[in-house]
């Protein structure tokens, strides 16, 4: 049977197929929807969001030790969280299957780096898979577990964004039963004190000999001899485009990535004029073909930064001097009408972004939806470096500079569990003088809403109970609380400056939904009464979508403002600010 799949959801049908018995992960684009998949489609696989991408692993690795085939996934920068287990996890080596998906997102469209995991393979001596396709992410995911289990390692699963949310025609099969295991003591393997790591290092040492005798022999790593003199050496998305622009060459198509196959690409590259490595961000194989003495080109041509396309590809085929033509596409990015990222009409956290904005204080901030608060008109953020560190990140701007010039932290409630709980921890332990927002919108926004901890629902559906914030920061030391609907901005403007003002850390909770999730807010929304607006542009400043520019204009020349009624939810905060009090909701606005 055939089915349209993205690559999302090909690797879970694939974690199907396969017989896993657990699936778990953290959202993070472009990840997100493998495991949404798979709570939704395949229910007979136990699926769950974890509060962190480490949690999530470690549930895995306790799910594999207890004889089951276990998934897990997340996007790239979470393998930074889960290193520390996967780094122990392949010296143990597994009991059930094990295969970890790393999302990767080259040009960065939703992420703080484009780094590339297949070197985390590489570190941490396990193999990696790279799909080029729908297909082929189920299938190299069902193959991850056989090679899982018969050589004793967890394996990678390296999609990327293109691959992830691209579709293609999937021959899908019945589900697997793999022979069922049972969880047996052996501490010598799954104890890693000095004395056992010192041995299961030599079993890694050793597997990585016997994965590279496989990787010489795979169907995920074929040649495809067209009687060309010219050869490409490719894999994942990069093979399509080098396909698309060059059928005509030889490809050795790389599929299994890590060892790789040398002596296969050793004869390939003997047998053309010139061999060229085509693939995205890193050097990865280039750097590994070079070491092992094998002339190829790769890098000089294509470039280490962003994501391939058809024509990049087609420039630095063309630069070798090995094309003629390079087709231009007919858009470019350069002809796109820019539409940089705002927050949505009504979130909850522009209102707190206002304030801060206003009190022009020094804010930390961290991973979500309200890292776009760094954006004009609002120009509210100062940091952003990983999922947690907004918190970290004041406490060490307010020791050295003294709480004098005001430190706030600001961080989302997902990202508050994920990891901002051991650093509002540090400053209760070191008395920082920092002030922390915990912007609680009650869903993991940025990715689609997902269930956390504190949402009261588990991926899978079934009602928990919600953890409480203000008892968890209580637990952890912290004096200073205070709640605050965010839509009232006098009120936040001043609970922001309490509890500045006050000793030791503080903490403020804003406490309003996402507008957009579970079900969009719409309340009743609000008008510019043309006439009382005198074109001072306040409004503009907050960076609402539904305010926008109108054909009037006042006596300087300044456009006045005009709402668009479709897209406010009436969350007040225009109104607040406007000093001519031109903006009104729409059954006021019929009655004046």
């Amino acid at each position: 049977m055939k089915q349209l799949l993205s690559g999302n959801e090909a690797v879970a049908r694939g974690a199907y197929e396969a017989g896993v018995k657990m699936a778990v992960g953290y959202p993070g684009t472009p990840s997100t929807e493998i495991l949404e998949t798979m709570a939704e489609r395949h229910r007979s696989v136990y699926s769950q969001w974890s509060p962190n991408e480490k949690v999530a692993f470690e549930v895995g690795i306790g799910a594999s030790i207890g004889g089951a085939r276990a998934l897990v996934t997340m996007k790239h920068v979470g393998l930074n969280v889960a290193a520390d287990p996967l780094m122990t996890f392949a010296y143990t080596g597994v009991n059930g299957g094990f295969v970890v998906v790393s999302a990767d997102d080259p040009e960065m469209h939703s992420s703080q780096n484009e780094q590339d995991n297949r070197i985390f393979a590489r570190f941490a001596n396990i193999p990696f898979l790279e799909p080029s396709d729908s297909q082929e992410s189920k299938d190299m995911l069902v193959a991850a577990y056989e090679i899982s289990e018969r050589y004793d390692t967890p394996v990678m699963l390296r999609m990327t964004t293109r691959i992830s949310h691209t579709m293609g025609i999937v021959e899908v099969i019945e589900p697997l039963h793999p022979q069922e295991r049972k969880f047996v003591k052996n501490p010598e393997k799954y104890v890693m004190i000095p004395s056992n790591a010192k041995v299961r290092h030599v079993v890694v040492a050793q597997r990585l000999i016997d994965l590279a005798k496989y990787s010489e022999q795979t169907p995920f790593n074929y040649i495809e001899s067209n009687g060309s003199k010219v050869g490409i050496i490719t894999g994942g998305v990069a093979y399509q485009y080098a396909k698309e622009v060059a059928p005509q060459f030889d490809y050795y198509k790389i599929g299994f990535g890590y060892p790789l196959p040398l002596e296969g690409i050793r004869q390939f590259v003997a047998a053309h004029d010139i061999t060229l490595v085509v693939e995205e961000l890193e050097p990865v194989y280039e750097d590994q073909i070079k070491a092992a003495g094998i002339k190829v080109e790769g890098k000089k041509y294509f470039g280490a930064l962003g994501e391939l396309s058809p024509s990049r590809v087609a420039k630095g085929l063309k630069e070798a001097g090995l094309i003629d033509k390079v087709v231009v596409p007919e858009i470019t990015q350069e002809d796109l009408f820019p539409r940089p990222p705002v927050l949505c009409p009504g979130c909850p956290h522009r209102g707190a972004f206002m304030a801060l904005k206003k009190l022009g204080v020094a804010v930390t901030g961290d991973i979500g939806c309200y890292t776009l608060g760094v954006l004009k008109p609002l120009n509210a953020l100062d940091t952003c470096i990983c999922m947690g560190a907004s918190i970290g990140n004041a406490i060490g701007m307010e020791k050295v500079q003294g709480s004098a010039t005001g430190t706030v932290a600001v961080i989302g409630d997902s990202t508050f569990f994920h990891s901002g709980i051991t650093g509002l921890l540090d400053a209760v332990y070191n008395q920082s003088n920092v002030t922390v927002i915990i912007l609680d919108n009650r869903a993991t926004a940025m990715t689609g809403g997902q269930e956390h901890p504190g949402t009261g629902k588990t991926l899978m559906g079934q009602p928990v109970g919600r953890t409480d914030i203000h008892e968890l920061v209580k637990a952890l030391g912290v004096k200073n609380f205070e709640e605050v609907d965010a839509y009232d901005f006098e009120a936040t403007l001043a609970c922001v400056k309490r509890q500045m003002a006050a000793p030791g850390p503080s903490v403020i909770l804003t406490s309003r939904p996402c507008v957009l999730m579970p079900k969009r807010i719409m309340d009743e929304p609000y008008q510019i009464d043309l006439e009382l607006c005198n074109g001072c542009s306040a409004c503009f400043r907050i960076s609402c979508p539904a305010i926008a520019a109108s054909t009037e204009t006042n006596e300087r020349g300044h456009a006045k403002a005009i709402i668009d009624e479709t897209l406010c939810t009436g969350c007040t905060l225009c109104a607040q600010i406007c000093p001519t009090e031109a903006i009104l909701l729409k059954s006021q606005f019929a009655k004046a």
